[in-house]
């Protein structure tokens, strides 16, 4: 095989977690009598990480660095006990996994989420099935910065051209880019197909099994 390991995107690739981080949110949003948001805006809000997401949540009159830290540290306390409860694995993935697995093809998770919760809901959904669950814990390595994603093909023992770097976002496809990995987006994600193509991905899947014909 041309392609040796596959770094996944987490939520809108592996999972839906929409539901989980949305509640979260707007239980702080409401404790404070702020506007609440739609799951559909949230689908536009999800990608660039939590505190991100919590600065997007956030009214424009309390979009301050210290409303968004005050806030974001609420926001984590709400999720990091709820981020299992309605997050579940798409229609495929576990197939998928374990059809990976099977053809030794090494796989790793790279998350803008936070480094903790990565770590948790990847343990919590997927146990022993991943080399490793990466996330965020220096905001200057957020994706698309690709020096986390090169860490773990190092990791991996393989060079950046031998991974697939699977994701729905523009953001990932851009990250799979800078790092030379070969970019493949999901269709079944929070953004559109148009968005994937746009930043680079040579591929779009419109099931989870789809990226065994790349392999």
């Amino acid at each position: 095989m041309k392609f040796k390991g596959v770094i996944f995107d987490l939520d809108g690739t592996l999972v839906n977690s929409l539901e989980d981080i949305a509640d979260a949110m707007n239980s702080v949003l409401q404790n404070l009598n702020y506007p609440m948001h739609s799951y559909d805006d949230y689908q536009y809000f999800i990608g660039s990480g939590l505190r991100n997401l919590v600065s997007k949540s956030l009214p424009k009159t309390h979009n301050d660095e210290k409303s968004i830290e005050s806030c974001y540290r609420l926001m984590i306390e709400e999720y990091r006990d709820a981020c299992t409860h309605k997050t579940t694995s798409y229609e495929g993935i576990i197939e998928l996994l374990d059809y990976l697995i099977s053809n030794n093809i090494k796989m790793s998770v790279f998350s803008n989420k936070s480094d903790e919760l990565t770590k948790k809901i990847t343990a919590a959904m997927f146990s022993n099935y991943f080399d490793s669950a990466v996330g965020l814990t220096t905001e200057s390595l957020k994706k698309p910065n690709p020096t986390e994603a090169l860490v773990i093909s190092k990791s991996m023992g393989l060079k950046p051209e031998e991974i697939i770097f699977v994701g729905d976002s523009g953001i990932d496809m851009q990250t799979a880019t800078n790092a030379n990995m070969f970019a493949v987006g999901v269709s079944w994600g929070y953004r559109p197909k148009e968005e994937l193509i746009e930043n680079g991905a040579k591929q779009v899947l419109n099931h989870p099994l789809d990226l065994i014909q790349i392999l």
